[in-house]
């Protein structure tokens, strides 16, 4: 049975970061919403309390109750989490005199902490509360402090509970990685077993056991995601997954033919379905974003529907959904008003009838590269940067039109293969080009042009929630402009974003 950490959230921004640094200790955990804690088993091996923007003195404070785990488990309560413990239990929590915000160091350690175990005085935490505790409870050791936080730490004689007042799971806490290890190895006694090669080998076994000799059905994009979730289903049924690749007409240029032969080449059973005219039609007139986005999803159904539908007997329908997109959608804020439709094929389900399959559920975009590495997976595959579902439907601002594609895939081809040529490409999270609805006055030769605008976007990023624009050498901008400028008909005139996320967005639409 796979060892698992329990890691309530109560509404902290850096719950998933927690999640993060657990499993790059190749431990399993999962998240769960304080208000829905899940059946406890014997994998559970320990529970971490999430911090979180309320105050336990507010009326309406997240109270889980906790007696079936306090005692029964290991636990770390975090910031709100190590105050909510001891509110609980008749200790007293206020608001702090100052802001306790940003970097601060240790200046007491208990001598005989587990859990601060090879931690020296002075090492550096990151608090993030404005409420403290300024009395523990009977029974609540202080095992650590700061000039500022006299308990910013504390153990629970005979329970095996800890709490503290700061954040391990970010970086500006030195040794926090080494405290949360003391907590999962040496308190709550997890094996470190947890790697891609391991959850290769068991999720294979378990959808052979899930799906026996049924048929399963897979819409591939040509990105990591459903690429790694092909893969992982072929190894576990082999023929009865069918893949289909449609070319919506707004992919990146020779993408489709490309693409669906290093599918082949890698033993999907994968048809390709030309599908440009259906979408271009869908699309006609159309120019606000949001209606754009419904008219290709609506268009990806249809297709996807009737090929499909080709397929004789199939039951299940694969989907390349990750974590984060399970996370989102069962929040302690409650659903996301918009999941990912494109991601997660939203409305196939109810239209198809079929049993829905996700291999990759429980992971984190790089931990489905490193399964994807421990598959085989080239990374020609692995490494692409992210493509939104839409694809170039949603980088052509106005109405989109088969002429206007063609002009934005050779755009976008002679900025990636430069990227690619000068070895920037893998420094990149995401490269983009954005045709503009601008015309400008430019001189070619001896002749007078009015032609459009094109947008370059390169940013640096982790996870896509923040992004900072990627600083490229003057030299490359100056020679892709020029190129692009002297090869693409219809653009005049390159400008670069230089714009964040926030207050931008990655994508301009």
């Amino acid at each position: 049975m796979r060892e698992m950490i329990l890691i309530l959230d109560f509404g902290s921004q850096y719950t998933q970061l927690i999640a993060r640094r657990l499993r790059e200790l190749n431990v399993y955990c999962e998240i769960h919403p304080y208000s829905s804690i899940p059946a406890l088993d014997n994998s559970l091996k320990g529970v971490i309390l999430s911090g979180s923007p309320f105050s336990v003195k507010e009326k309406d404070a997240p109270r889980p109750d906790l007696s079936k785990i306090i005692g029964s488990y290991p636990m770390l309560g975090v910031c709100y989490g190590a105050q909510l413990l001891a509110d609980d239990n008749n200790g007293e929590v206020a608001p702090s005199g100052t802001r306790e915000y940003g970097r601060a160091n240790l200046s007491y350690i208990a001598s005989d902490s587990t859990l601060f175990n090879g931690i020296a005085v002075g090492s550096q935490v990151w608090m993030s509360h404005a409420d403290t505790i300024v009395k523990l409870p009977d029974g609540f050791n202080k095992i650590v402090s700061t000039n500022d936080v006299e308990y910013a730490g504390y153990y629970i004689e005979d329970k095996n509970v800890y709490g503290i007042q700061f954040h391990p799971e970010v970086y500006h806490s030195d040794d926090g990685m080494a405290l949360l290890k003391n907590f999962i190895v040496d308190i709550c006694g997890c094996s470190q077993n947890w790697t891609p090669d391991s959850f290769a080998e068991e999720s294979i076994k378990s959808l052979k056991e899930e799906l026996g000799n049924d048929k399963v059905v897979l819409g591939l994009s040509g990105g990591v995601d459903s690429s790694v979730a092909a893969i992982l289903l072929t190894r576990a049924i082999d023929r009865n997954l069918y893949c289909i690749f449609v070319d919506n007409g707004l992919l990146r240029k020779n993408e489709f033919e490309l693409v669906l032969e290093q599918y082949k080449s890698v033993g999907l059973n994968v048809r390709g379905v030309d599908a440009k005219k259906e979408f271009y039609a869908a699309l006609e007139g159309i120019s606000d974003p949001e209606k754009k986005r419904k008219a290709i999803g609506k268009a990806f159904i249809d297709v996807f529907d009737r090929e499909a539908n080709a397929i004789e007997d199939v039951k299940w329908l694969a989907q390349g959904t990750i974590y984060p997109d399970v996370i989102e959608s069962v929040s302690v804020k409650g659903p996301s008003a918009t999941i990912k439709s494109h991601h997660n094929v939203g409305g196939l389900p109810d239209k198809m009838n079929l049993k829905i399959v996700e291999p990759l559920k429980s992971l984190f975009k790089d931990e489905v590269r490193r399964v994807g590495r421990a598959l085989g997976i080239e990374d020609s595959i692995l490494m692409r940067h992210p493509f939104p579902g839409p694809g170039l439907g949603i980088r052509i601002i106005g109405d989109v039109t088969e002429e206007k594609v063609r002009i934005l895939q050779e755009v976008d081809h002679i900025f990636i293969s430069g990227l690619k040529k000068d070895g920037l490409y893998d420094s990149v999270w995401q490269a983009l080009a954005v045709l503009l609805p601008v015309q400008s006055v430019g001189v070619m030769g001896d002749e007078r042009t009015y032609e459009n605008t094109v947008a370059l976007r390169a940013v640096s990023s982790t996870d896509g929630m923040t992004a900072d624009w990627c600083h490229l050498p003057y030299e490359f901008l100056s020679k892709t402009s020029n190129e692009i400028i002297n090869k693409v008909k219809g653009i005049n005139r390159v400008v670069y974003d230089i714009s964040s996320k926030p207050p931008a967005t990655i994508e301009w639409e």
